[in-house]
């Protein structure tokens, strides 16, 4: 496994992780939660983000 590889790897769990926590602190019935739960959603937009360039660099890189 290449070093670009696992990168990419760990930021895709990095947005699944937000993801998954997004969804639960949803599911609560408190503001607090529902204010979480959209903390979450753009730390998920922002891990989308940083693994799809690092998979763009890592295209790049290897051709």
């Amino acid at each position: 496994m290449s070093f670009f590889t696992v990168v990419v790897l760990a930021a895709v769990v990095a947005t699944v992780v937000a993801l998954v926590s997004g969804i639960s602190s949803m599911a609560t019935d408190h503001q607090v939660g529902h204010l979480d739960s959209a903390h979450w959603m753009v730390r998920r937009v922002e891990f989308q983000a940083i693994a799809f360039l690092l998979a763009l660099l890592a295209i790049y890189l290897t051709s």
